[in-house]
């Protein structure tokens, strides 16, 4: 349950390609995101099995634990209860959590969907090991792979890409590169007068109507 800036690209996009078939990378955001505890960010995770960065995202499984969900939930219903949307957005969580998918990416891929069809974002989600490509390419070049095999003229990345990507490269391969940034302002009435940035969108959806929302996918600017 990634934060707001990964559904505002979905948002924008015609197609949304879910990285499933790199690397796993611990403590990373792959299966843990913040949410409110007690006014303050606290990350909640997904319990993993044999979780490695020798292993590829979709060669993970997850451990289900009824009582681990179930202390899960309970959190969320501690720390949420008084949100003025936590009916629809914890039903929505509680779906996504009690998911008995076994497989890491097609969990998280589900749960991408579930919060899509909520948010009313109609963007085809596609899984990258199901594109037929040149697997041996490695970071920028898969890329490029990826856009020709779809066709694509345009990408999307997160402003955290600006470092990493240059649109001069992308410029030579026929491929416009724009780079997506929250708008600073973007903020909403949590608990308190002090607002908590970039906490996964379940906090967006426990505040929330789905219209807000809606309006708040296009608070950003394009680098």
């Amino acid at each position: 349950m990634p934060y707001i800036g990964y559904f505002q690209i979905m948002n924008l996009v015609d197609e949304y390609v879910v990285y499933d078939d790199v690397t796993y990378i611990k403590q990373s955001r792959i299966n843990r995101n913040n949410i409110l505890v007690n006014n303050q960010p606290k990350l909640i995770n997904i319990s993993l099995k044999e979780a490695s960065p020798n292993k590829k995202i979709n060669e993970i499984e997850l451990v289900h634990d009824e009582i681990f969900e179930k202390k899960m939930l309970r959190t969320l219903q501690f720390n949420y209860v008084k949100a003025p949307y936590f009916r629809s957005a914890y039903d929505l969580a509680e779906r996504i959590i009690s998911n008995k998918e076994a497989n890491l990416a097609l969990f998280l891929f589900d749960s991408l969907k579930m919060i899509c069809e909520y948010l009313k974002i109609n963007t085809r989600l596609i899984l990258s090991s199901s594109i037929e490509k040149d697997c041996a390419l490695k970071k920028e070049q898969k890329i490029y792979n990826i856009c020709e095999v779809l066709h694509a003229n345009e990408y999307y990345n997160s402003i955290g890409g600006l470092e990493l990507y240059d649109k001069n490269e992308f410029e030579k391969r026929k491929l416009t590169l724009h780079f997506l940034k929250i708008n600073e302002d973007l903020k909403y009435k949590q608990f308190n007068d002090e607002f908590v940035p970039n906490l996964s969108i379940l906090d967006v959806m426990m505040f929330n109507s789905t219209e807000k929302i809606r309006e708040m996918l296009n608070e950003y600017t394009l680098c």
